[in-house]
């Protein structure tokens, strides 16, 4: 990380901590608030949006979240023996700057960290494995690729620094109607230009060779999004932040962002599934009509219906992912929207490692790498291979060899047989399979996207998935969706879909 980039994660955090990301007191200085606002999700997308539509609205505000699994959505943990293991999203960036700024605010530390060792599996053989030693791997990673590497990690974090500038573009509160408008807030044309072409275009118009994309950027796009380096290139950019060595995780694991979001924003979790939503217009007693969103669910008691102020949709509305119907609406509201989800199926495995399925002749106990990326091949029938910790690391805990039985997660585009299995395992105690439709399926060009604002005050969080699909967009989306409900229901308009914020900053100096 350049000092460049370091100084300015440190100016905006300080400035996102201080102001507590934006000061709502000229919200509570308003006369009149929305009384009930529905949430309709508790994955960190939604679980963050509760959180900022309190910040935004005050205390007067009743907010029902609605979900019908658990709290966290796709960031989920599962009890294998005595501990339990991430089953969802593993890791964050240190300049995920949201997500640590929920951390500070739910008073949760960090994860101890484990020191890994990675290597690279072409489906017969290991094609690249570290060593204990930098210096080793410096050469390695020199004699294999060149100087390729550095290169990209340059690359990587000049699309970083343009990133950056949504939270300064947050922190003053401006919000956007569509993603395309907030990708261009980013980063301008060459945003949407990222979008637009596939990571292996972009990267080749660089100057990068098509082995350095076979043999490394391909194998963690794998690990990132299961897909291909023919994902687009905005979403290809923030998987190859994932080779930052000082990844982290929440202590506990990462759904507990989530139950804190929850627990702060003095939200009510409804445990039902909202069925549809439609509009429901009644007298009001100064005279003229008003209009509600009728949100009916059911729960365990039944069918029910409530009637809301404002409603955010944090879920995606794509065939396998929601069947929210929606009625009375002109023009018509559509319960899908195009494109598919792409399957991800992470297996966890408590059992000994067959080291020779990943073509090693050193014995079980001498094999110390706790990660395998796979490139794309006829022979890989797994995105990746991980060695996992616990979610919390107890006193004293050291990662157990090869040759001991511990938890595994294989990441693999279908279910496994048991005949995979085995050919990967030499013997397992338990097995716990978890079907993922958590990413969508990146293939530019780019459709038009489904726009933050539905209708009048019903907005779409999830729509930010197809830009891309990880825990900060998540955040950044509930952020933009809260500022948006706030400026519309106030008629401010002035910091809508604007890019004026160093004008005006210029001015106020």
């Amino acid at each position: 990380m350049s000092l460049k980039t370091l100084s300015l994660t440190v100016l905006l955090f300080l400035n996102l901590w201080l102001s507590g990301i934006r000061s709502p007191a000229s919200a509570s200085e308003l006369q009149e608030q929305p009384k009930k606002i529905a949430v309709v999700g508790a994955g960190i997308g939604g679980t963050a949006a509760a959180f900022y539509l309190r910040q935004e609205f005050g205390a007067g505000v009743k907010i029902d979240v609605f979900e019908s699994g658990t709290v966290g959505g796709r960031l989920a943990t599962v009890k294998m023996g005595d501990h339990e293991y991430e089953s969802g999203g593993l890791r964050i960036h240190p300049l995920n700057l949201h997500l640590k700024h929920f951390v500070e605010k739910i008073g949760i530390p960090p994860r101890k960290n484990v020191a890994s060792k990675m290597a690279i599996f072409d489906g017969k053989e290991l094609v690249f494995e570290e060593s204990d030693w930098f210096i080793i791997n410096f050469f390695r990673m020199l004699w294999r690729f060149g100087f390729n590497l550095l290169r990209m990690q340059m690359w990587v974090e000049t699309v970083l620094d343009k990133f950056m500038r949504i939270y300064q573009y947050q922190q003053y509160g401006y919000a956007f109607t569509t993603v395309e408008r907030l990708l261009h807030a980013m980063g301008g044309d060459s945003f949407l230009t990222l979008i637009n072409q596939t990571l292996e275009e972009t990267m080749m118009s660089e100057g990068f060779s098509q082995t350095f994309l076979n043999d490394m950027v391909s194998p963690i796009t794998r690990v990132s999004f299961g897909q291909s380096v023919r994902i687009h290139g905005f979403v290809g950019a923030l998987s190859l932040t994932g080779a930052d060595s000082a990844m982290w995780a929440v202590d506990g694991g990462n759904k507990r962002l989530c139950l804190g979001l929850l627990y702060h924003s003095k939200s009510e979790l409804i445990p039902a599934t909202v069925t549809s939503v439609g509009i429901e217009v009644r007298p009001s007693k100064k005279g003229p009509t008003t209009s509600f969103y009728k949100v009916n669910y059911v729960g365990e008691s039944g069918s029910a219906h409530d009637l809301y102020d404002i409603v955010v949709i944090a879920t995606p509305l794509h065939q396998g992912k929601s069947d929210i119907t929606f009625s009375g609406f002109s023009p018509p509201l559509p319960s899908h929207y195009p494109g598919r989800y792409h399957q991800t199926v992470s297996t966890l495995v408590n059992g000994v490692l067959n080291v020779s399925y990943l073509g090693s002749t050193k014995l079980a106990s001498d094999f110390t790498v706790s990660e395998v990326l796979t490139k794309e091949s006829k022979d890989s029938v797994i995105h990746s291979l991980a060695s996992l910790d616990p979610v919390h690391i107890p006193q004293g805990y050291s990662r157990p060899p090869a040759s001991h039985s511990k938890v595994w997660r294989v990441s693999s585009p279908h279910p496994l047989s048991r005949e995979q299995l085995q050919n990967i395992f030499t013997s397992w105690d338990s097995v716990s399979e978890t079907r993922w439709l958590a990413y969508p399926a990146y293939r530019p060009p780019h459709r038009k996207t489904p726009p933050f604002i539905l209708h009048n005050r019903l907005y779409y969080l999830s729509a930010v998935d197809w830009a891309a699909s990880t825990m900060e967009m998540s955040a950044i989306s509930a952020r933009n969706v809260a500022l948006l409900a706030h400026h519309r229901w106030h008629q401010q308009g002035t910091k809508i879909d604007q890019e004026d914020l160093h004008t005006r900053m210029r001015g106020e100096l």
